[in-house]
């Protein structure tokens, strides 16, 4: 399955989840990361961009001019993205943007040629096994980091629990690896991807964690939850309905916590070795 086969997500839904996402998201992983950056300036490659959050949420955590270029196939979401990114770092440097659109199969060390770091969120497990092993060549071959934030690691939580929990769960697991997506498998075949190219890989747990005031995300997420998982076993059918309905209701009185997990990954590449520009 191709990368521009990966359905498309609409503006509303990524705006919905970017506050849960900003909370996720893992500050041990970006401090680790800090002093792996080249620059000045910061050359910063945001792939499948979406609407720009990952861009919103990191530029302003960062010191020092920068230069973002922002990926997506979706023309009207690298619009939005680059509408919204910030302007000036945390130290009130200048942010300058750049938009790139096309397939991330396509990727390769040239197109990062010069590049700080490669980041992404909620990407890695809408990838085939190859794609995700194109990005972690191109970013070794191009000797630059990657971050790269809120992987599915297939495991949610709902309290309080209801029977038809760990089936739902299981048809929605089995959908996201339709087509031979990676799906909750990411993180470790990106892992294992990275360090096969020489990287040394981080992981950090990155959870949603949604309560009563988060109802709104939490109805848009069960419904798409649930959708998927009939989707690929319809004989789920009038039980999976009811069951959505169940928590819809839950979801709306404030009585429902969800925690999806999700895992960020940081992987910083090889040293170069002595007479390696030679």
């Amino acid at each position: 399955m191709k990368t521009t086969d990966v359905p498309r997500y609409t503006p509303d839904w990524l705006e919905l989840r970017e506050g849960a996402d900003a909370a996720a998201r893992s500050p041990e992983l970006l401090e680790a990361l800090g002093p792996q950056l080249s620059g000045p300036p910061l050359v910063i490659h945001d792939l499948g961009c979406g609407t720009g959050s990952m861009g919103r949420w990191l530029a302003p955590r960062l010191s020092g001019p920068q230069l973002w270029i922002l990926h997506d196939r979706d023309p009207d979401l690298l619009d939005r993205a680059a509408v919204r990114m910030p302007r000036a770092a945390t130290d009130g440097s200048r942010i300058t943007i750049a938009t790139a659109r096309g397939d991330l199969s396509r990727l390769t060390a040239s197109t990062l040629d010069g590049a700080s770091l490669v980041t992404a969120s909620a990407l890695l497990d809408v990838l085939t096994p190859g794609e995700v092993d194109g990005i972690a060549a191109a970013c070794a071959e191009a000797e630059c980091p990657a971050l790269l934030a809120l992987s599915v690691v297939g495991r949610v939580e709902l309290t309080p629990a209801d029977p038809m929990d760990a089936e739902i769960t299981e048809a929605f697991n089995a959908h996201q690896r339709r087509g031979g997506l990676v799906g909750p498998d990411a993180m470790a075949v990106a892992s294992e991807a990275f360090a096969r190219h020489g990287a040394t890989v981080r992981t950090h747990a990155s959870p949603w964690v949604l309560g009563a005031e988060h109802s709104a995300l939490t109805a848009a997420w069960l419904r798409g939850w649930v959708g998927a998982a009939v989707e690929h076993r319809p004989e789920l059918g009038a039980h999976a309905e009811a069951y959505l309905r169940r928590r819809l209701a839950m979801a709306a009185s404030g009585a429902l916590r969800v925690v999806v997990h999700h895992h960020d990954l940081l992987a910083l590449p090889a040293p170069r070795t002595l007479g390696a520009a030679a």
